[in-house]
């Protein structure tokens, strides 16, 4: 019995001891201090993580992983909070570039490929073989659009249908005379036959004129081919004044831009040009410049030849002039430019690997898409080119 209790009493020391082994062990688990296998793990004291920069003035050390504001204005953006954002750099280089020159413009029609229809005289509009033309109608040149019948006062009308019955009484006479005339041939002269009957002719010519003067309607035509931009709410019936413009056709693939200069010197030192209205830029070319002032400018005028342009008649744009004289800078693509401080102008700059500096610059346009930035950088910069404003929210 004695070896018995004393067997009984081991047991339960060994069962006591794994389970304090177990413990042990999960312990360092929990703590990160277990080694695995035969590692050595003597060196990972030595270890540091990467150095945090403070936040504002309080002295504690900030998340490493969120973009933050130093003290001295740069920021600090880990690389991968800058995939996140999808910064994208470019190294400038300063070279000698060509002038450039903004000018305001508008869209119009490129006049040898547009038209308007105008009435020519007081009536009301009459519907075409197609209708009423409405907005975006497509028509080809010397189509009917519509017909103006003419309309008068009534004295007026009385006056026109007095003188066609005078006319179709002088030719009722004159027709009476040429028959009996020809019926004498040869006993009457040949030049009194001829006479009679040109002047039977011309009384029908006449008669004509005067009864379509009263109801016949006047064929509108398309002067060009196109689409039609503007009807102006024309209806069926519509009483219209002389001169009173009806139709507005203009072809989407032939449109110009005219552009107004007050430095009449880049008429003869313009190379190229480029414009852009809203987010769209087009390719210009440029025809020629007016010899008359408008408005203390010189008038220029551009063929867009960007295909399938989003822009309408009469839309602002935006006009970059290059011309043969220089400048030294460094062209950078629009999207690079940010505002900062009390609205200057800036780009953001690359100096260290996960470190953004904000470069205060002065700039002229380019063209449509660049600037030319011609103080605030230097030779071999990494300026951000996408993702600029994302950069300057960092707070």
């Amino acid at each position: 019995m004695a070896l018995q209790s004393k067997q009984g009493k081991l047991k339960m020391r060994i069962v006591n001891l794994r389970m304090l082994v177990a413990a042990t062990t999960l312990l360092l688990i929990e703590n990160g201090a277990l080694a695995h296998g035969d590692e050595d793990h003597s060196q990972d004291t030595r270890k540091t993580s990467p150095a945090t920069p403070t936040t504002g003035g309080s002295g504690s050390m900030g998340n490493s992983a969120a973009p933050q504001r130093l003290a001295d204005g740069s920021l600090f953006v880990p690389k991968s909070v800058q995939r996140q954002l999808g910064l994208r750099t470019l190294t400038i280089r300063i070279t000698d570039l060509a002038a450039t020159s903004e000018l305001n413009g508008k869209v119009i029609p490129d006049p040898n490929t547009s038209g308007r229809v105008q009435a020519i005289f007081s009536g009301s509009v009459v519907p075409g073989p197609k209708g009423m033309p409405v907005s975006g109608r497509k028509v080809v040149k010397g189509e009917v659009l519509a017909y103006l019948r003419p309309v008068s006062g009534a004295i007026e009308r009385g006056n026109q249908k007095a003188q066609l019955a005078e006319l179709e009484a002088q030719l009722s006479i004159a027709d009476g005379r040429a028959k009996r005339f020809e019926q004498l041939e040869g006993a009457v002269p040949q030049k009194e036959i001829e006479a009679a009957r040109i002047e039977h002719q011309a009384l029908q010519k006449r008669r004509a004129f005067v009864s379509a003067s009263i109801d016949a309607a006047e064929p509108l035509l398309a002067p060009a081919t196109g689409v039609i931009s503007a009807s102006h709410h024309l209806a069926a019936g519509q009483v219209v004044d002389a001169k009173e413009i009806l139709f507005e056709i203009v072809d989407p693939a032939h449109l110009a831009v005219e552009a107004l200069a007050y430095d009449l010197s880049i008429a003869k030192t313009l190379v190229s040009a480029n414009a852009v209205a809203e987010q769209t830029a087009l390719n210009l070319k440029f025809v020629g410049a007016g010899l008359q002032l408008r408005e203390q400018a010189l008038p220029l005028l551009f063929r867009i030849t960007t295909s399938n342009a989003a822009v309408a008649v009469g839309q602002p744009v935006k006009v970059f002039v290059h011309t043969t004289q220089g400048t030294k800078g460094a062209a950078v693509p629009r999207s690079a430019l940010t505002k900062v401080g009390a609205g200057e102008t800036a780009v953001w700059v690359h100096a260290e690997a996960e470190r953004f500096v904000a470069r205060r610059i002065r700039h002229q346009s380019l063209d449509a898409n660049n600037v030319a930035i011609a103080e605030g950088l230097h030779d071999g910069d990494r300026v951000v080119i996408e993702g600029a404003g994302l950069l300057s929210q960092v707070r």
